[in-house]
């Protein structure tokens, strides 16, 4: 075999598994290739205008290679990326870390749900090691020029319904230096293993666009650290680079064969079944293209594969992901309501967040389920469409305007100041300027089951085993609303008793054994040594918190366990 065809590990994904792993093994003398389906995004390259955003969604074989992927299964619908950095490019950049009680012991064979083999202990030191490797910085809350309204909204409300709130580490750079000042849109060093992208970055612009993509390079996405220190350390990164087939070699390691995209192809429909592979081997293959991806492929693989644990497909959940609205908030002035300033376009998408604690917290526990609620905000050019989706309110002023200028002109008026005249038009904007999106996400059950159907991925999933959990979470995002005398509003989905997730976790979960699980607690495959998986498909249950850093931090305990040599799975 060349050089260039075979590896001593195989990474296919770019994700907070994918890129950390890249990084660790490279770091440590591994002859490295990563395989990401989606094409690289630098700065400025992320789509903003309509006809962009109408190509912003990914289907090769419709000619589409954007960002966006989002699936529809029963229950649930799934928003994810297709970048090089995988689910970092969109998400909100939050990185908690898993709650110490949150890792439970309730086993499927004792009447519970899941079982965490490993603990909050086991991943200490690796969540150092990763909030250290993405810069974590708090928003800079109070800070001269960060006055944020949505984020001061929140923690008034907490301190009303006596919840714990606090500001959450975020993979965003408001200081171009570790612990230095806040600066908006300061040019931010390169580092000493350079910059994938070889472009500028700039400190947050606080323009709430983080789960569009940040073209300003602020996001610490993972391309901008972990993938550009595998590449430093001569790993052979390989965007629009989709894997196809794997299969193990006989006598040890593996064969991967994947679909190299062109995006000359972009616009075009293609049978993309019948373009020709590229086939690569290798001694290890790590998968880590995300919960909806790595099950899928495995299973579309199962032939190739006929020991693997019959707990593949299971497990599955959404993080408790439930999204909901507080709108037109109000305050007090001398005993009447006035418009409440929220701004939730300024700033990063999310800025805080309140938990609720679990039953299992013990003496300072609660009665259910636990989970948080943060802030979530959105661009500015949502503002202007919500208020220009106010089409009966705009026309009406639109034709007062209008008559109002028909008579100054009949009258030949000597005003020719119009300022006031134009602020009325506009309005008071009250809806866009005092309506927040809120993001709740906790322990929900873990029992939807992946499956293929008809060579179709399928996910059956249902928010009724979960209503408890999901009817709390409400309660407590109507009380935020009702503190901030605001209106509360479900998305349009919930209606339809379907939530929509951006956390998808579980199919292919860690386990004590191969009755419990796919992969043990290293994400080494029961049955096949030298195959890891390395993303959320490998929780056993919800992360609770956003599950981000989790998952850097259970690829980074098992590339350690690699390079170190450990024992692999029975």
């Amino acid at each position: 075999m060349t050089a260039d065809t075979h590896f001593h590990t195989i990474i296919v994904g770019s994700g907070f598994g994918g890129s950390v792993s890249a990084y660790r093994l490279a770091a440590g003398g591994q002859g490295v290739c990563v395989l990401e389906r989606g094409k690289a995004y630098p700065p400025q390259s992320f789509a903003r205008r309509p006809h962009e955003m109408a190509a912003n969604f990914w289907d090769p074989s419709r000619g589409l290679f954007g960002l966006f992927n989002v699936w529809s299964f029963k229950g649930i619908e799934a928003l994810l990326s297709s970048g090089l950095g995988g689910g970092s490019l969109i998400y909100a950049n939050v990185l908690l870390r898993k709650d110490e009680k949150w890792f439970v012991h309730d086993s499927p064979f004792d009447g519970g749900y899941e079982n965490w083999p490993i603990s909050r202990a086991d991943l200490e030191p690796h969540y150092d090691a990763v909030e250290t490797m993405m810069d974590a910085q708090r928003f800079p809350f109070g800070q001269p020029g960060y006055e944020s309204p949505k984020t001061a909204a929140m923690q008034e409300a907490a301190g009303k319904l006596g919840l714990h709130w606090d500001l959450p580490p975020l993979a965003v750079s408001f200081s171009p230096t570790r612990n230095g000042d806040p600066v908006v849109a300061e040019a931010i060093p390169t580092p000493e293993y350079g910059n994938y992208h070889g472009k500028l970055r700039t400190t947050c612009r606080l323009c709430g666009e983080c789960d569009v993509g940040c073209n300003y390079g602020s996001k610490n996405t993972l391309d901008h650290n972990y993938l550009s220190a595998a590449q430093h350390k001569g790993a052979d990164i390989r965007p629009l680079s989709e894997v196809k087939r794997i299969e193990p070699r006989p006598g040890g390691g593996f064969t991967v064969h994947y679909l190299a995209h062109d995006l000359a192809r972009a616009g075009q429909k293609t049978n993309t079944a019948k373009l020709p592979l590229v086939t690569l081997t290798c001694d290890r293959l790590v998968l880590a293209a995300g919960t909806i991806g790595t099950p899928y492929l495995v299973l579309r693989n199962h032939s190739n594969f006929p020991h693997i644990s019959k707990a593949l497909g299971t497990r599955f959940c959404g993080n408790g992901d439930l999204l909901t609205f507080l709108l037109n908030a109000t305050r007090q002035d001398d005993g009447r309501p006035v418009p409440r300033l929220i701004d939730g376009s300024l700033g990063p998408v999310i800025t805080s967040y309140m938990r609720m604690p679990d039953a299992v917290d013990g003496v300072d526990g609660g009665t259910g389920r636990g989970y948080y609620v943060e802030d979530a905000g959105y661009p500015i050019l949502f503002d202007w469409m919500i208020e220009t989706a106010k089409a009966p309110s705009l026309a009406l002023r639109l034709l007062k305007f209008a008559w109002r200028r028909v008579c100054a002109t009949i009258g030949h008026s000597p005003v020719s100041d119009l300022s006031a005249e134009i602020a009325h038009l506009i309005g008071n904007c009250a809806l866009s300027s005092g309506s927040l999106p809120m993001l709740g996400m906790g322990r929900d059950i873990p029992d939807g089951v992946m499956k293929l159907r008809k060579g179709y991925l399928d996910i059956n999933w249902t928010t009724k085993t979960s209503e408890e959990y999901f009817s709390r979470v409400r309660s407590t995002m109507e009380g935020i609303a009702d503190a901030l005398g605001a209106k509360f509003e479900d998305n349009l989905l919930w209606y339809l008793k379907r939530v929509i997730t951006v956390h998808p976790l579980g199919g292919c979960p860690m386990g004590r054994n191969a009755g419990e699980g796919v992969v043990d607690q290293w994400g080494e495959v029961f049955n096949y040594p030298g195959l890891f998986i390395a993303d959320g498909s490998v929780m056993p249950g919800p992360v609770g918190a956003n599950p981000s850093l989790t998952i850097a931090a259970f690829a980074d305990r098992m590339c350690t366990r690699i390079l170190e040599g450990g024992p692999t799975a029975p």
